[in-house]
């Protein structure tokens, strides 16, 4: 995308003679700049890709935001953006900690985004010379590198002081009773009933847990069917969300290769 512009009156550097190129080649050097293939004074790509890159870059952020903004609510009270003195106190309300950073972040991406699209838009140049659509960029262009250069200082400063509950978040995992891991069940019983039974009967049990109040652990080790084949104590093992993480921590590990 960082490529120079330098075309001379119409485009065509005919003014430079036979060394135009050559000129034109050692400017782009000087100024550290890519060389261009043709003359891009309506050509507008290079310009709408750097700020649907912010666009991508904001939304990716936008979304850490977001469930750090939910989870931060009582409700979950899994996560809670760093705290300072009087840093997200309510005027209002004493005991609660606003999200102030996830909130900028999702500020700033809105932003970006309504800015992607008006560089889209501005993209429609007419002939060699355009009238005035690349003027809709000297506001789009500025404010999408303000935003998200605003959405990145506070999504390291959140993220850096991130606070984690551990315990309230298996506290939640915990809420369901064990329904929440019911597949686990499911597929350690494949193997000896075949998938379909064994589907069928974890159905059934999760079912009647919903609508008795009763444990998945007890209803699955009153179940004839199943207790024939799994002890309780198999049973609490496929029942432990700690033990069906798959391969999440192969996935974070390539992440942040």
């Amino acid at each position: 995308m960082l490529v120079g512009q330098f075309g001379g009156a119409a485009g065509t550097l005919a003014s430079l003679g036979g060394e135009a190129l050559a000129v034109r080649a050692a400017l782009m050097r000087e100024l550290s700049l890519g060389e261009p293939a043709i003359t891009w004074h309506v050509a507008r790509d290079t310009l709408a890709e750097s700020v649907l890159y912010t666009g991508l870059l904001t939304g990716s952020l936008a979304k850490i935001a977001g469930d750090v903004m939910m989870m931060m609510s009582t409700e979950f009270g899994e996560v809670f953006e760093p705290f300072e003195h009087g840093r997200g106190a309510s005027s209002t309300m004493p005991q609660k900690r606003n999200p102030i950073s996830s909130e900028l972040i999702l500020a700033c991406a809105k932003l970006v985004r309504q800015h992607c699209a008006l560089m889209l838009d501005a993209m429609v140049q007419d002939f060699e010379r355009a009238t005035g659509p690349w003027h809709a960029e000297w506001i789009a262009l500025p404010e999408s590198y303000i935003a998200t250069a605003g959405a990145l200082r506070q999504a390291r400063l959140m993220l850096a002081g991130l606070s984690v509950d551990s315990k309230r978040m298996q506290h939640n995992l915990e809420l369901t009773s064990g329904l929440i891991v019911a597949e686990a069940v499911m597929m350690g019983l494949a193997p000896k009933l075949g998938r379909q039974a064994a589907h069928d009967l974890v159905y059934d049990a999760c079912r009647a847990a919903a609508e008795s109040g009763r444990t998945l652990m007890d209803l699955l080790c009153a179940n004839d069917e199943i207790s024939r084949h799994m002890d309780r104590s198999e049973l609490e093992r496929l029942l432990d969300p700690r033990n069906y993480l798959g391969s999440a921590a192969q996935m974070v590990d390539l992440s942040l290769r």
